[in-house]
């Protein structure tokens, strides 16, 4: 059971039973995700047509808000999530990002978690989105991403997953110029980012975090 939480930005977030774990950062879960992802991310590799891969479809956010950023600047976007434990419908109904975001089209982020798993389904014209239930560990990259949203629960919680071969994994499957961007700045990851070939750059992150990375493959 996830029990929902408001961070100091009024938007939700979730803390897992499982991990122990918040999902977002409790300074403000939008902000987070809008640093992190879409502002270090989606908007910094100017695409008109990207394919982007999550680790970790968690509460929808950083889909959601890259559909929201995709239609503000006409975009197309192909979106892939891989999810081990997916939250339950009747949880992502009490998120209020879209009250927040999007008031006039709340269907929208309920479309997202409602979607069918390991399918891909047309959101609308301009967005696709692939969820993926399974594990990170196990899965094999059949496509090739410009982005990578790498989002899962902490190295101390989760260090298998941010492992070199994990990373090397994500390498191999990017285009080149492609880009991987995550909350965390730890030296392990760091130094598992470097030795699977990424060139590894440590930003200011958001408020409450002092970095961020966004490793590239150059």
């Amino acid at each position: 059971m996830n029990k929902i939480i408001t961070t100091t930005d009024n938007s939700n977030s979730l803390y897992s039973d499982i991990f122990k774990e918040h999902y977002h950062s409790t300074h403000g879960a939008i902000n987070e995700s809008k640093h992190i992802y879409i502002d270090s991310g989606l908007i910094y590799l100017k695409l008109k047509t990207i394919n982007i891969f999550e680790v970790g479809f968690g509460t929808g956010l950083n889909a959601f808000l890259s559909y929201i950023e995709g239609k503000q600047h006409r975009l197309k976007i192909n979106y892939t999530s891989i999810e081990k434990f997916p939250i339950n419908k009747k949880t992502a109904q009490k998120l209020n990002y879209a009250k927040i975001l999007l008031p006039k089209q709340q269907d929208l982020f309920m479309k997202l978690h409602e979607s069918d798993w390991n399918k891909k389904v047309q959101i609308d014209d301009t967005f696709t989105l692939t969820k993926i239930h399974s594990d990170l560990k196990d899965y094999l990259f059949t496509d090739d991403f410009d982005l990578v949203y790498f989002d899962a629960f902490s190295p101390e919680t989760q260090p298998e997953l941010w492992s070199k071969d994990i990373f090397q994994k994500i390498y191999d499957a990017l285009n080149r110029d492609g880009i991987l961007t995550t909350y965390s700045s730890k030296g392990i990851v760091k130094n598992n980012l470097r030795e699977a070939g990424f060139n590894v750059e440590r930003l200011k992150g958001p408020i409450g975090k002092r970095h961020i990375l966004r490793a590239s493959k150059e």
